[in-house]
């Protein structure tokens, strides 16, 4: 078993949680152009030492970033069309021509997806052939996951956008043959191509990006939901590694229990692991996701990292997550594999919840940080290890996550007497402003890294939420206005990372 030394890379200093789909670029949604670049000198400009990110996948039904049809492939609504009329792969009036919604404050997914993939099709035949070059080193660099990937989305489009679960095909549905798919790759090869090609922009303007990130000095946090979606390449093409019938159906799925955001607790749906496949070769699977997600972070967090010592299985069929059963996880046989593997890559753990003994043991065996949230920090009823003072150097110190509302949102729907704690235990006055003290308590505790969400730095609330938990609408909307990210602010939150020798 490996097990990591761990010295960390993550010294004192500070970072902001935005997404990518929240930044404020034309067309509808954040892309990789001109914002990005914007916000990555407004970082900087800040002292400002992490960007974190929400996962950069394709999404599917319901636009989550923790649902995509793959764990390697990315978002093709941020592939920027500014740059790609730059490069000759599209006109200004084909651009200009689409629907991209009227409400800057919101991303209008409806209208993204009615007009993105059309205006990329006719980036593929004008540039296809003209970087056939490029394209094809790219598809030797990710051969393990981009065939699988492209002929995925290829069938998809000709099965109606189902789900592969209700593909009319059961061949190519179960893959009964090399025979069939190669039939149906070169039956849809305009689309195979067309899926190759998407990702190679995304990954030349991501690689660009990247650089001009780390040139400033800023380190990149992503996310890495802990399950993958069932309507996913990943499930298609490697059934074995995952818990399902003879038929390919799931036998139990992901969730979590009654908790405190919801009653009925959280039925996500996802297909659980077959741990005892994975370990037959070393846990080769996640050694290939995590060695793909590590080609766009240089930071993981690992989402929901109490499912590695025991995940909450549901029967499949269940409409809530109430049925379901504890069943132990696979512990540090997995988790010291990857970070033995990956020494030079930080992990955050994401341990919210209720820390059971194990739970805690096994963070303490792996040696990586958890997260400590200051908006679950201040319960007048009963002591936290969140309240600032007792955040060890070992952890790091949010705000709040994206699955919690905005401070000025939080300060409105949560419980009074909680409210009044922070403010006395925080010593905060209407002069600072409420925010501003919340990040000051964060900024001054021992945690090695201190991330607020951008909305707190603006003071948005109502309306500005970026997911809640349980709920299926209405999330992932969330966007800044331009000129938000303004100089003043940059220079109020260098001021505030100065004093508090996060620089």
């Amino acid at each position: 078993m490996f097990q990591k030394e761990v010295v960390p890379l993550i010294e004192r200093s500070s970072g902001i949680l935005m997404p990518i789909s929240s930044l404020p670029s034309p067309h509808g949604i954040g892309t990789m152009g001109k914002a990005a670049y914007d916000f990555a000198d407004f970082l900087a400009a800040a002292g400002q030492k992490y960007w974190q990110l929400l996962p950069l996948g394709p999404t599917s039904y319901g636009d989550s970033p923790y649902q995509s049809f793959s764990s390697f492939a990315g978002n093709p609504y941020f592939i920027d069309l500014d740059l790609l009329v730059k490069d000759k792969l599209l006109t200004r009036a084909e651009v200009n021509a689409c629907d991209w919604g009227d409400d800057p404050r919101y991303v209008d997914y409806g209208k993204i997806y009615a007009s993105r993939f059309t205006l990329l099709e006719k980036a593929k035949t004008r540039g296809f052939t003209r970087d056939r070059e490029a394209v094809a080193a790219f598809e030797r660099e990710n051969e393990r996951w981009l065939p699988n990937y492209a002929l995925f989305m290829a069938l998809k489009r000709h099965f109606g956008m189902k789900s592969w679960t209700e593909w009319d095909d059961e061949d190519i549905r179960c893959r009964t043959s090399s025979e069939v798919i190669e039939r149906y790759r070169a039956e849809l090869r305009e689309d195979v191509e067309l899926f190759t090609y998407i990702q190679f922009l995304f990954f030349r303007q991501w690689e660009a990006l990247k650089a001009y990130i780390h040139s400033l000095g800023i380190r990149i946090i992503g996310d890495l939901p802990i399950y993958v979606a069932m309507d996913s390449a990943d499930v298609w093409a490697e059934p074995e590694m995952f818990q399902l019938d003879e038929h390919n159906v799931p036998t139990e799925v992901s969730g979590v229990p009654p908790d405190c955001f919801s009653e009925d607790g959280q039925l996500w749906g996802n297909p659980l692991y077959n741990y005892e496949a994975m370990a037959k070769d070393g846990f080769g699977w996640w050694i290939r996701r995590i060695g793909g997600a590590q080609k766009l972070y240089d930071v993981i967090r690992i989402d929901h990292f109490r499912g590695f010592e025991s995940y909450w299985a549901i029967p499949y069929g269940e409409t809530t997550a109430k049925n379901g059963r504890w069943v132990k996880g696979p512990g540090m046989s997995l988790v010291g594999v990857l970070t033995g593997w990956f020494r030079d890559l930080d992990f955050i753990a994401e341990d919210l919840g209720y820390p059971s003994p194990e739970v805690v043991q096994l963070l303490s065996d792996s040696g990586l940080p958890g997260m400590k949230v200051l908006e679950f920090a201040f319960d007048s009823r009963d002591p936290s290890d969140y309240l600032p003072h007792s955040c060890n150097f070992n952890s790091i110190c949010y705000t709040g996550t994206h699955d919690n509302a905005p401070l000025a949102l939080w300060r409105t729907e949560a419980d009074k007497a909680d409210i009044a704690f922070a403010k006395k235990y925080l010593g905060l006055n209407d002069e600072e402003g409420f925010n501003a003290g919340i990040i000051r308590g964060g900024m001054s505790c021992q945690s090695r890294l201190f991330v607020a969400q951008m909305q707190d730095y603006l003071g948005l609330g109502k309306g500005c939420r970026m997911n809640t938990p349980g709920t299926s609408s209405g999330n992932w909307q969330w966007r800044m206005l331009s000129g938000e990210a303004s100089k003043k602010l940059a220079k109020s939150i260098h001021e505030t990372t100065r004093i508090y020798g996060r620089l």
